[in-house]
């Protein structure tokens, strides 16, 4: 019988979706600041952008903890590209274990275990391995996926943050401006320059959370959503295939993650008890 493979690993491709509306919001706002009449040159202010960017950082290093905001910085990238997730190959490759396992006993995964470069896979076929019973396997695994949802929360929230405190800090840079044009009222022609401009900062503070900061939250939890999805799926399967299941059986329960959507319901500390009295009752 030839050896089950592991999952291949994720491929990452560009999210044409995060590309194109970014490209579509702004290309709308400029289109229609050039159909009103204005200039790119209105909006373009250095002064503004330091307040408004500098003012935004200042305020999330604050709120946030410094591993956090790095660690969601390097997150930045997966706002533009995504991860396909194997679930396909995943369900292959248990299903594969799965039956090698019925013929030849559980203790036959051990090299196969080893092969595998998906570490919660790998270490949940591990615990099935050395023996353990289902209660601490799942104990175990769901730990893990609780871990993997909070570092994921905390990072989105990151960009959250700065999306509610950069429309406040460009107010401020436009107060800031608004100073600045009161010390030069006997000038009318500089005061009508100047409040233009002053008002800059609040556009900068705006764009930064509309079209940036706020829809990348909701991205990297979208993302964050999927890979919890598959989790559960390679702990649902492991969990089968340490109850003996029958692999058409475990191939029947584990294809639907490939038609269901990344929900934000369906607790996961409730999806393997589920399962596991559904196996019960079909003994």
């Amino acid at each position: 019988m030839a050896n089950p493979k592991p999952p291949k690993t994720s491929s990452s491709r560009p999210d044409l979706g995060s590309i194109l509306g970014l490209l579509v919001a702004v290309g709308g706002i400029l289109g229609g600041l050039l159909l009103d009449g204005g200039k790119l040159s209105d909006i373009q202010q250095v002064t503004a952008a330091m307040i408004v960017f500098g003012g935004t950082i200042g305020a999330v290093l604050i709120t946030m903890p410094l591993g956090v905001v790095m660690a969601a910085v390097k997150k930045v990238g997966a706002v533009f590209f995504e991860t396909a997730q194997p679930v396909a190959a995943t369900i292959d490759s248990i299903i594969g274990y799965a039956t090698q396992a019925r013929k030849e006993g559980i203790v036959s995964l051990e090299k196969e275990a080893g092969k595998i470069t998906d570490p919660f896979l790998r270490k949940a076929l591990d615990l099935a391995v050395d023996g353990m019973e289902l209660s601490q396997i799942r104990s175990i695994m769901e730990l893990d996926i609780d871990l993997i949802e909070q570092r994921g929360e905390a990072e989105a929230k990151v960009f959250e943050a700065a999306g509610g405190y950069s429309p406040t800090v460009g107010i401020i840079g436009a107060v800031m401006g608004l100073m600045q044009v009161m010390k030069h009222l006997a000038d009318i022609d500089a005061v009508g320059r100047g409040i233009a401009g002053a008002f800059v900062a609040t556009v900068y503070g705006l764009v930064c959370a509309n079209l940036f900061c706020l829809p990348a939250g909701g991205k990297l939890r979208a993302r964050l959503r999927a890979e919890v999805q598959l989790r559960e799926l390679m702990l649902l399967g492991v969990l089968a295939l340490v109850e003996g299941l029958n692999p058409k059986l475990i191939r029947i329960r584990l294809e639907s993650y490939l038609a269901q959507p990344a929900a934000k319901t369906a607790p996961k500390s409730k999806a393997a008890p589920a399962a596991s009295r559904a196996a019960a009752a079909e003994g």
